[in-house]
């Protein structure tokens, strides 16, 4: 409505803001605000951190709770087209880890929308995970490690994890002790921005 006092009408402040450069955000639930308020997720946070920097960038959150890496690369192309983004930030692989997927289905997974992104023109940014004891050592391991492998073969930005600072916090979490609470958004935001800082330039 900002735009209506500078003498624009609605539909022309939507045009303008569709021209503007789109990061997309392509997760799960830690990026599609499973159990808080809606407007209160890192992805809102990251974009409203944009506009009051002054960058001019329009961010489209295509997460959904419960994606695995599998249904982002079915759901990506799609995407893509429509959205044409100037960066895609990939946030998948929690879900293939919880279920105790093949590591190699998740790479080429991940591999594969990376690909698909730098084709399309886009920056990618990478964004980790890691997963609790439980899992065993060798299969934590490797998957942590994964995220680091692809971002060095593809030579994309990488997050190497997503909730760094806030793991061994409970505070930060909601009852089922996954998923982050309202008050760990802006910790996530952080940890995201230091990785996509240097794309947005």
């Amino acid at each position: 409505m900002a735009f209506i006092g500078l003498g624009l009408w609605p539909h022309t402040a939507t045009a303008a803001a569709s021209r503007a450069p789109v990061v997309l955000v392509l997760g799960d639930s830690l990026s599609a605000e499973y159990g808080i308020k809606r407007g209160s997720g890192w992805v809102q946070l990251l974009s409203e951190r944009l506009e009051q920097q002054k960058f001019r960038w329009q961010v489209v959150n295509a997460s959904l709770s419960g994606e695995t890496s599998s249904g982002g690369r079915s759901r990506l192309p799609a995407l893509l087209q429509q959205h044409r983004p100037r960066i895609v930030i990939i946030e998948l692989g929690a879900n293939d880890g919880l279920r105790g997927l093949s590591l190699d289905a998740t790479r080429q997974n991940l591999r594969t929308m990376i690909q698909a992104a730098q084709q399309s023109g886009a920056r990618v940014l990478l964004v980790g995970m890691q997963l609790p004891p439980n899992f065993g050592i060798s299969y934590t391991r490797d998957f942590a490690d994964l995220f680091r492998q692809l971002a060095k073969e593809r030579k994309t930005a990488l997050v190497p994890f997503l909730l760094e600072g806030i793991a061994a916090d409970l505070s930060y979490f909601q009852d089922d002790r996954i998923h982050p609470n309202e008050k760990a958004q802006a910790r996530l935001l952080d940890n995201v921005w230091g990785g996509l800082l240097p794309l947005l330039k």
